[in-house]
Protein backbone atom coordinates (compact mmCIF):
# COMPACT_ATOMS: atom_id res chain seq x y z
CA UNK A 1 0.00 0.00 0.00
CA UNK A 2 1.23 3.73 -0.64
CA UNK A 3 2.77 5.76 1.60
CA UNK A 4 1.22 9.28 1.90
CA UNK A 5 3.13 12.30 2.83
CA UNK A 6 2.06 15.62 4.09
CA UNK A 7 3.62 18.80 2.16
CA UNK A 8 6.27 19.69 4.75
CA UNK A 9 7.62 16.04 4.78
CA UNK A 10 7.81 15.99 0.59
CA UNK A 11 9.39 19.50 0.73
CA UNK A 12 11.99 18.47 3.11
CA UNK A 13 12.89 15.30 1.55
CA UNK A 14 13.05 17.00 -1.94
CA UNK A 15 15.76 20.03 -0.48
CA UNK A 16 13.08 22.42 -2.08
CA UNK A 17 10.31 25.18 -0.87
CA UNK A 18 6.85 23.59 -0.58
CA UNK A 19 5.57 26.30 -3.22
CA UNK A 20 7.84 24.28 -5.73
CA UNK A 21 6.12 20.94 -5.25
CA UNK A 22 3.07 21.87 -6.61
CA UNK A 23 4.82 22.80 -10.23
CA UNK A 24 6.13 19.06 -10.10
CA UNK A 25 2.68 17.92 -10.21
CA UNK A 26 1.64 20.61 -12.58
CA UNK A 27 4.23 18.63 -15.11
CA UNK A 28 3.72 15.64 -13.95
CA UNK A 29 6.42 14.66 -12.40
CA UNK A 30 4.40 14.12 -8.81
CA UNK A 31 1.22 12.72 -8.03
CA UNK A 32 -0.90 14.06 -4.90
CA UNK A 33 -4.49 13.85 -3.75
CA UNK A 34 -6.06 16.34 -1.62
CA UNK A 35 -7.49 15.98 2.06
CA UNK A 36 -11.06 15.82 2.45
CA UNK A 37 -12.53 19.11 4.08
CA UNK A 38 -9.61 20.97 4.27
CA UNK A 39 -6.97 22.49 1.35
CA UNK A 40 -4.36 19.79 2.40
CA UNK A 41 -2.00 17.69 -0.09
CA UNK A 42 -0.53 14.50 0.23
CA UNK A 43 1.61 13.47 -1.59
CA UNK A 44 3.16 9.42 -2.93
CA UNK A 45 6.16 9.06 -0.76
CA UNK A 46 7.44 6.48 -3.62
CA UNK A 47 7.60 9.44 -6.25
CA UNK A 48 9.29 11.83 -3.95
CA UNK A 49 12.28 9.47 -2.93
CA UNK A 50 12.32 8.51 -6.76
CA UNK A 51 12.54 12.14 -7.77
CA UNK A 52 14.78 12.85 -4.59
CA UNK A 53 17.51 9.54 -6.11
CA UNK A 54 16.92 11.12 -9.60
CA UNK A 55 18.10 14.88 -8.28
CA UNK A 56 16.61 17.93 -8.49
CA UNK A 57 17.61 21.52 -9.59
CA UNK A 58 21.14 21.86 -8.69
CA UNK A 59 22.46 24.92 -6.66
CA UNK A 60 26.05 26.30 -6.64
CA UNK A 61 27.78 27.40 -9.61
CA UNK A 62 27.30 24.20 -11.62
CA UNK A 63 24.53 24.39 -14.91
CA UNK A 64 21.27 23.76 -13.67
CA UNK A 65 19.19 20.80 -15.15
CA UNK A 66 16.26 21.19 -17.10
CA UNK A 67 13.89 21.83 -13.72
CA UNK A 68 14.27 25.15 -13.66
CA UNK A 69 12.78 27.01 -10.27
CA UNK A 70 11.14 30.25 -11.20
CA UNK A 71 8.54 33.15 -8.40
CA UNK A 72 6.34 33.98 -12.10
CA UNK A 73 4.21 31.59 -12.74
CA UNK A 74 2.39 28.82 -10.80
CA UNK A 75 -0.32 26.22 -12.71
CA UNK A 76 -2.20 24.90 -9.81
CA UNK A 77 -5.85 22.48 -10.72
CA UNK A 78 -6.00 24.31 -14.02
CA UNK A 79 -5.79 27.68 -12.53
CA UNK A 80 -3.10 30.17 -13.96
CA UNK A 81 -1.36 32.56 -11.09
CA UNK A 82 0.80 34.83 -11.81
CA UNK A 83 3.16 35.93 -8.58
CA UNK A 84 0.71 34.44 -6.34
CA UNK A 85 -2.25 36.75 -8.10
CA UNK A 86 -5.05 34.63 -9.95
CA UNK A 87 -4.34 35.36 -13.70
CA UNK A 88 -8.33 35.48 -14.69
CA UNK A 89 -8.52 38.29 -12.06
CA UNK A 90 -5.96 40.44 -13.62
CA UNK A 91 -7.78 39.54 -17.05
CA UNK A 92 -10.68 41.32 -16.05
CA UNK A 93 -9.33 44.60 -15.39
CA UNK A 94 -5.93 45.32 -15.84
CA UNK A 95 -3.49 46.11 -18.46
CA UNK A 96 -0.55 44.04 -20.30
CA UNK A 97 1.92 46.78 -19.13
CA UNK A 98 0.44 46.19 -15.48
CA UNK A 99 1.19 42.34 -15.65
CA UNK A 100 4.42 43.44 -16.65
CA UNK A 101 5.27 45.24 -14.05
CA UNK A 102 3.99 42.61 -11.86
CA UNK A 103 6.34 39.88 -13.44
CA UNK A 104 9.44 41.98 -13.58
CA UNK A 105 9.40 43.49 -9.99
CA UNK A 106 7.12 41.47 -8.15
CA UNK A 107 4.09 43.91 -7.34
CA UNK A 108 1.47 45.87 -9.69
CA UNK A 109 1.54 49.80 -10.07
CA UNK A 110 -0.44 51.43 -7.60
CA UNK A 111 -4.24 51.92 -8.44
CA UNK A 112 -4.38 55.35 -10.20
CA UNK A 113 -0.85 55.40 -10.98
CA UNK A 114 -0.36 57.41 -14.18
CA UNK A 115 2.28 57.24 -17.39
CA UNK A 116 4.73 60.22 -16.56
CA UNK A 117 7.78 61.57 -17.28
CA UNK A 118 9.06 60.10 -13.71
CA UNK A 119 7.04 56.53 -14.40
CA UNK A 120 7.69 54.39 -16.63
CA UNK A 121 6.89 55.10 -20.50
CA UNK A 122 5.89 52.55 -23.09
CA UNK A 123 7.67 53.95 -26.30
CA UNK A 124 10.04 53.51 -28.84
CA UNK A 125 12.86 55.65 -29.78
CA UNK A 126 12.65 57.40 -32.95
CA UNK A 127 15.51 55.67 -34.29
CA UNK A 128 14.35 52.51 -33.36
CA UNK A 129 11.25 52.69 -34.95
CA UNK A 130 12.56 54.11 -37.92
CA UNK A 131 15.32 50.80 -38.09
CA UNK A 132 12.48 48.15 -37.57
CA UNK A 133 10.03 49.63 -40.07
CA UNK A 134 12.70 49.85 -42.66
CA UNK A 135 13.53 46.48 -41.94
CA UNK A 136 9.84 44.75 -41.99
CA UNK A 137 9.14 47.15 -45.04
CA UNK A 138 11.62 44.99 -47.40
CA UNK A 139 9.40 42.07 -47.08
CA UNK A 140 7.13 40.90 -49.29
CA UNK A 141 3.47 41.34 -49.81
CA UNK A 142 1.92 39.21 -47.40
CA UNK A 143 4.33 38.43 -44.95
CA UNK A 144 2.53 37.37 -41.75
CA UNK A 145 3.12 39.61 -38.80
CA UNK A 146 5.03 37.09 -36.48
CA UNK A 147 7.58 36.88 -39.47
CA UNK A 148 7.75 40.71 -39.66
CA UNK A 149 8.51 40.77 -35.76
CA UNK A 150 11.21 38.14 -36.41
CA UNK A 151 12.63 41.28 -38.08
CA UNK A 152 11.64 44.13 -36.42
CA UNK A 153 13.40 43.00 -32.90
CA UNK A 154 16.68 42.53 -34.10
CA UNK A 155 16.48 45.85 -36.43
CA UNK A 156 15.50 47.86 -32.51
CA UNK A 157 18.22 45.79 -30.86
CA UNK A 158 20.71 48.21 -33.40
CA UNK A 159 19.20 51.46 -31.98
CA UNK A 160 19.66 50.54 -28.78
CA UNK A 161 23.83 50.87 -27.68
CA UNK A 162 22.87 50.19 -23.38
CA UNK A 163 21.10 46.31 -24.82
CA UNK A 164 24.10 44.58 -22.97
CA UNK A 165 23.39 46.61 -19.86
CA UNK A 166 22.17 43.84 -17.60
CA UNK A 167 20.98 45.22 -14.42
CA UNK A 168 17.35 45.26 -13.20
CA UNK A 169 15.99 49.17 -14.63
CA UNK A 170 18.17 49.07 -17.51
CA UNK A 171 16.28 45.69 -18.78
CA UNK A 172 13.02 46.66 -17.91
CA UNK A 173 13.35 50.41 -19.45
CA UNK A 174 14.79 48.20 -22.42
CA UNK A 175 11.93 45.56 -22.37
CA UNK A 176 8.97 48.87 -22.70
CA UNK A 177 11.04 50.42 -25.73
CA UNK A 178 11.41 47.00 -27.13
CA UNK A 179 7.35 45.75 -26.68
CA UNK A 180 6.67 49.08 -27.64
CA UNK A 181 9.03 49.27 -30.68
CA UNK A 182 7.30 45.68 -31.84
CA UNK A 183 3.94 46.90 -32.24
CA UNK A 184 5.20 50.55 -33.62
CA UNK A 185 7.06 49.22 -36.25
CA UNK A 186 4.59 46.67 -37.25
CA UNK A 187 3.02 48.27 -40.64
CA UNK A 188 -0.45 49.84 -39.81
CA UNK A 189 -3.77 48.74 -41.68
CA UNK A 190 -6.53 50.42 -40.33
CA UNK A 191 -7.94 53.57 -37.70
CA UNK A 192 -6.53 53.45 -34.39
CA UNK A 193 -8.67 53.00 -30.88
CA UNK A 194 -7.59 56.17 -29.50
CA UNK A 195 -5.60 55.86 -26.15
CA UNK A 196 -1.91 54.70 -25.37
CA UNK A 197 -1.75 51.29 -24.33
CA UNK A 198 -0.07 48.21 -26.08
CA UNK A 199 -3.61 47.06 -26.29
CA UNK A 200 -5.19 50.07 -28.23
CA UNK A 201 -1.67 50.58 -30.22
CA UNK A 202 -2.25 46.81 -31.72
CA UNK A 203 -5.75 48.04 -32.94
CA UNK A 204 -4.04 50.03 -35.91
CA UNK A 205 -1.99 46.98 -36.51
CA UNK A 206 -4.15 44.46 -36.56
CA UNK A 207 -7.92 45.71 -37.52
CA UNK A 208 -8.97 47.52 -41.13
CA UNK A 209 -12.06 48.62 -39.40
CA UNK A 210 -12.82 49.63 -36.52
CA UNK A 211 -12.72 47.64 -33.25
CA UNK A 212 -15.94 47.86 -31.26
CA UNK A 213 -15.11 48.66 -27.41
CA UNK A 214 -16.31 45.37 -26.25
CA UNK A 215 -13.86 43.41 -28.51
CA UNK A 216 -10.87 45.89 -27.54
CA UNK A 217 -11.34 44.63 -24.02
CA UNK A 218 -11.30 41.02 -25.33
CA UNK A 219 -7.67 42.15 -26.62
CA UNK A 220 -7.02 43.73 -23.41
CA UNK A 221 -7.61 40.42 -21.51
CA UNK A 222 -5.69 38.35 -23.57
CA UNK A 223 -2.72 40.21 -23.99
CA UNK A 224 -2.81 39.82 -20.36
CA UNK A 225 -3.49 36.26 -19.89
CA UNK A 226 -0.64 35.18 -22.59
CA UNK A 227 1.97 37.31 -20.95
CA UNK A 228 3.37 34.45 -19.05
CA UNK A 229 3.01 30.11 -18.98
CA UNK A 230 5.17 28.50 -17.07
CA UNK A 231 8.24 27.01 -19.33
CA UNK A 232 6.61 26.65 -22.48
CA UNK A 233 9.03 25.93 -25.33
CA UNK A 234 9.87 29.61 -26.54
CA UNK A 235 9.76 30.53 -22.79
CA UNK A 236 12.57 27.97 -22.17
CA UNK A 237 14.47 28.68 -25.29
CA UNK A 238 14.31 32.53 -24.06
CA UNK A 239 15.39 31.15 -20.52
CA UNK A 240 18.38 29.56 -21.78
CA UNK A 241 19.50 32.46 -23.98
CA UNK A 242 19.40 34.80 -20.81
CA UNK A 243 21.32 32.69 -18.65
CA UNK A 244 24.17 32.43 -20.93
CA UNK A 245 23.57 36.59 -21.05
CA UNK A 246 22.08 37.20 -24.40
CA UNK A 247 21.10 41.02 -24.56
CA UNK A 248 17.26 41.61 -23.85
CA UNK A 249 16.56 42.08 -27.66
CA UNK A 250 18.17 38.38 -28.19
CA UNK A 251 16.06 36.58 -25.60
CA UNK A 252 12.94 38.18 -27.41
CA UNK A 253 14.38 37.27 -30.82
CA UNK A 254 14.30 33.75 -29.15
CA UNK A 255 11.30 33.45 -27.77
CA UNK A 256 9.96 34.58 -31.29
CA UNK A 257 11.83 31.52 -32.97
CA UNK A 258 10.09 29.04 -31.27
CA UNK A 259 7.24 30.49 -30.88
CA UNK A 260 5.32 29.98 -34.43
CA UNK A 261 5.80 26.18 -34.25
CA UNK A 262 2.34 24.71 -34.64
CA UNK A 263 1.91 22.72 -31.33
CA UNK A 264 2.97 26.34 -29.65
CA UNK A 265 1.83 29.87 -30.68
CA UNK A 266 1.29 28.55 -34.38
CA UNK A 267 -1.53 26.75 -33.54
CA UNK A 268 -3.39 30.40 -33.60
CA UNK A 269 -2.79 30.48 -37.00
CA UNK A 270 -4.01 27.00 -37.68
CA UNK A 271 -7.05 27.24 -36.03
CA UNK A 272 -8.26 31.07 -38.07
CA UNK A 273 -7.08 29.04 -41.47
CA UNK A 274 -9.93 26.62 -39.89
CA UNK A 275 -12.11 28.80 -39.12
CA UNK A 276 -11.49 31.29 -42.29
CA UNK A 277 -12.68 28.21 -44.58
CA UNK A 278 -16.10 27.76 -42.82
CA UNK A 279 -17.80 30.66 -43.95
CA UNK A 280 -20.82 29.75 -42.37
CA UNK A 281 -21.70 27.15 -39.17
CA UNK A 282 -23.46 24.30 -41.25
CA UNK A 283 -19.70 24.33 -43.11
CA UNK A 284 -17.94 23.10 -39.23
CA UNK A 285 -18.57 19.55 -39.81
CA UNK A 286 -16.37 19.60 -42.97
CA UNK A 287 -14.02 21.77 -42.32
CA UNK A 288 -13.06 19.49 -38.87
CA UNK A 289 -13.90 16.28 -40.86
CA UNK A 290 -11.70 16.91 -43.83
CA UNK A 291 -8.78 18.10 -41.12
CA UNK A 292 -9.42 14.54 -39.45
CA UNK A 293 -9.12 12.54 -42.96
CA UNK A 294 -6.03 13.73 -43.77
CA UNK A 295 -5.22 12.73 -40.60
CA UNK A 296 -4.21 16.19 -39.30
CA UNK A 297 -4.54 17.28 -35.45
CA UNK A 298 -7.56 20.20 -35.13
CA UNK A 299 -5.42 23.12 -34.53
CA UNK A 300 -6.22 25.23 -30.98
CA UNK A 301 -7.61 21.90 -29.09
CA UNK A 302 -6.49 20.46 -26.21
CA UNK A 303 -3.43 21.16 -23.83
CA UNK A 304 -0.03 19.41 -23.04
CA UNK A 305 -0.91 21.65 -19.06
CA UNK A 306 -4.67 21.50 -18.49
CA UNK A 307 -5.97 17.92 -17.93
CA UNK A 308 -10.02 19.42 -18.39
CA UNK A 309 -9.78 22.61 -20.04
CA UNK A 310 -7.69 25.89 -21.16
CA UNK A 311 -9.41 28.40 -18.73
CA UNK A 312 -8.14 31.00 -20.42
CA UNK A 313 -9.92 29.85 -23.65
CA UNK A 314 -13.21 29.36 -21.75
CA UNK A 315 -12.10 33.48 -20.15
CA UNK A 316 -11.85 34.89 -23.50
CA UNK A 317 -14.86 32.58 -25.72
CA UNK A 318 -17.21 34.25 -22.72
CA UNK A 319 -16.12 37.82 -23.37
CA UNK A 320 -16.10 37.53 -27.09
CA UNK A 321 -20.15 36.06 -26.95
CA UNK A 322 -20.99 39.24 -24.65
CA UNK A 323 -19.25 41.49 -27.23
CA UNK A 324 -20.05 40.20 -30.37
CA UNK A 325 -23.59 37.81 -29.54
CA UNK A 326 -24.93 38.08 -33.57
CA UNK A 327 -21.53 37.48 -34.88
CA UNK A 328 -21.58 35.17 -37.78
CA UNK A 329 -17.97 34.40 -37.27
CA UNK A 330 -18.84 33.41 -33.55
CA UNK A 331 -21.26 31.76 -34.83
CA UNK A 332 -18.91 29.12 -37.41
CA UNK A 333 -16.47 29.08 -33.81
CA UNK A 334 -19.38 27.70 -31.78
CA UNK A 335 -20.40 24.92 -34.42
CA UNK A 336 -16.48 23.92 -34.64
CA UNK A 337 -16.28 23.58 -30.72
CA UNK A 338 -20.00 21.61 -31.31
CA UNK A 339 -18.51 19.23 -33.55
CA UNK A 340 -15.31 18.82 -31.70
CA UNK A 341 -17.29 17.81 -29.04
CA UNK A 342 -19.30 15.77 -30.61
CA UNK A 343 -16.36 13.27 -31.76
CA UNK A 344 -14.83 13.49 -28.47
CA UNK A 345 -11.97 15.62 -29.51
CA UNK A 346 -10.12 17.45 -26.33
CA UNK A 347 -11.25 21.05 -24.91
CA UNK A 348 -10.50 24.27 -27.17
CA UNK A 349 -7.34 26.00 -25.58
CA UNK A 350 -5.95 29.64 -25.74
CA UNK A 351 -4.89 29.61 -29.43
CA UNK A 352 -8.57 28.61 -30.61
CA UNK A 353 -9.78 31.51 -28.56
CA UNK A 354 -7.32 33.74 -30.26
CA UNK A 355 -8.55 32.45 -33.74
CA UNK A 356 -12.35 32.91 -32.88
CA UNK A 357 -11.33 36.59 -31.73
CA UNK A 358 -9.44 36.99 -34.95
CA UNK A 359 -12.31 36.41 -36.88
CA UNK A 360 -14.89 37.93 -35.34
CA UNK A 361 -13.23 41.33 -35.08
CA UNK A 362 -12.07 40.85 -38.95
CA UNK A 363 -7.84 41.29 -38.01
CA UNK A 364 -5.75 40.47 -40.51
CA UNK A 365 -4.25 36.74 -40.72
CA UNK A 366 -1.68 35.83 -38.31
CA UNK A 367 -3.07 38.27 -35.63
CA UNK A 368 -3.61 35.85 -33.21
CA UNK A 369 0.47 34.86 -33.24
CA UNK A 370 1.00 39.10 -32.79
CA UNK A 371 -1.05 38.73 -29.96
CA UNK A 372 0.57 35.81 -28.38
CA UNK A 373 4.30 37.37 -29.00
CA UNK A 374 3.93 40.53 -28.04
CA UNK A 375 1.87 39.42 -24.78
CA UNK A 376 4.52 37.17 -24.15
CA UNK A 377 7.69 38.79 -24.53
CA UNK A 378 6.71 40.49 -21.07
CA UNK A 379 6.58 36.98 -19.88
CA UNK A 380 10.44 36.11 -21.68
CA UNK A 381 12.06 39.21 -20.19
CA UNK A 382 10.37 38.65 -16.75
CA UNK A 383 12.32 34.93 -16.99
CA UNK A 384 15.85 36.70 -18.55
CA UNK A 385 15.65 39.14 -14.92
CA UNK A 386 15.70 35.53 -12.82
CA UNK A 387 18.62 34.07 -15.20
CA UNK A 388 20.75 37.46 -15.05
CA UNK A 389 20.19 37.46 -11.09
CA UNK A 390 21.49 34.08 -11.39
CA UNK A 391 23.96 34.56 -13.59
CA UNK A 392 24.60 30.34 -14.29
CA UNK A 393 24.27 28.81 -18.16
CA UNK A 394 21.36 26.25 -18.25
CA UNK A 395 23.74 23.92 -19.57
CA UNK A 396 20.95 20.11 -20.06
CA UNK A 397 23.03 16.77 -20.49
CA UNK A 398 22.10 14.46 -23.07
CA UNK A 399 21.70 10.93 -23.24
CA UNK A 400 23.62 8.78 -25.98
CA UNK A 401 21.87 6.63 -27.62
CA UNK A 402 23.79 6.14 -30.79
CA UNK A 403 26.36 3.29 -31.50
CA UNK A 404 29.01 2.80 -29.38
CA UNK A 405 32.55 4.36 -30.15
CA UNK A 406 35.02 1.87 -31.99
CA UNK A 407 37.94 2.07 -30.07
CA UNK A 408 41.04 0.75 -32.03
CA UNK A 409 44.03 -0.19 -30.63
CA UNK A 410 47.22 -0.04 -32.61
CA UNK A 411 48.67 -3.76 -33.71
CA UNK A 412 52.50 -4.17 -33.73
CA UNK A 413 53.42 -5.40 -37.17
Amino acid sequence: MAEWIGTAEAARRLGIKEASLYSYVSRGVLSRRKVAGSRSSMFNATEVESLARRGRPRGGSGPKELVIETALTEIIDDTLWFRGINAMDLARHAELEDVAQLLWTGSLPEPGQAESDAGPVWRATDEAIAAGSAAQAALPAGTLPLERLQVIVPALATADPLRLHLDRPAVMAAGRCLIAGMVEAMPPVGPGAGGSTIATRLVSRLCPSPLRAGLLDVLRAALVLLADHELAASTLAARVAASVRADPYAVVATGLGAVGGALHGGASFGAETMLRAARQPADAVRSVGELLRRGERIPGFGHFVYEDSDPRAVFLMDLIRQAAPDSEPLAVADAVMTEARGRALPAPNIDFALAALGTVSGMIPGAGEMIFAVARATGWLAHALEEYARNTPIRPRGIYTGPIAAVYDAVPG
